[in-house]
């Protein structure tokens, strides 16, 4: 089981964010039979009880870098949290599954990026829909949140700004 005790909340629509309570549990391997609320399931375990908990909004899943958000599918849109995990920071794939579920499969909800995550990747992770982040535990929380702010702008197009920059100044 995995909890930091606090998380960086970034607010989308005005960029503003704050450093809150963390109140969600990832478990590494599946529960018993009652699942707690505010905890983050495998996807594979998730599956497994996705007729039990598909209406739970205190029930929420994490990808590991290998998961395809494919298996997820239009399920991702009526889920209220999803984490990803990023086990290194050498290993992107994160980066691609937090796209993919906001670009291609509707999820609107709270994308948590997990693991080895810190002030160098929090920018590239918002460009990507990410809206939450669980900094490691050796690094300052408040400051690896100025790292979403590292560049004012960007040329290419992303979740958090589809219009890339020479389009936007022509518009």
């Amino acid at each position: 089981m995995v909890k930091t005790p606090h998380i960086v909340k970034l607010d989308r629509s005005s960029g503003q964010y704050e450093v809150i309570a963390n109140h969600w549990l990832r478990v590494a391997e599946g529960c018993d039979d009652a699942i707690p609320a505010h905890t983050l399931l495998p996807l594979k375990e998730w599956l497994e009880r996705r007729d039990e908990l598909l209406d739970r909004a205190d029930v929420g899943i994490w990808f590991a870098p290998d998961d395809e958000p494919e298996a997820l599918g239009a399920d991702a849109a009526r889920l209220s949290m999803i984490a990803v995990d990023f086990p290194a920071f050498t290993d992107g794939r994160g980066f691609s599954i937090g796209r993919l579920l906001r670009e291609r499969y509707g999820f609107e909800g709270e994308l948590r990026a997990v693991g080895d995550v810190f002030k160098d990747t929090m920018y590239y992770l918002k460009r990507c829909g990410f809206d939450a982040f669980e900094v490691r535990a050796d690094k300052d929380v408040h400051e690896a949140a100025k790292g979403l702010n590292d560049f004012s702008d960007a040329y290419q197009g992303a979740v958090d700004q589809p219009l890339p920059l020479f389009r936007r100044r022509s518009a």
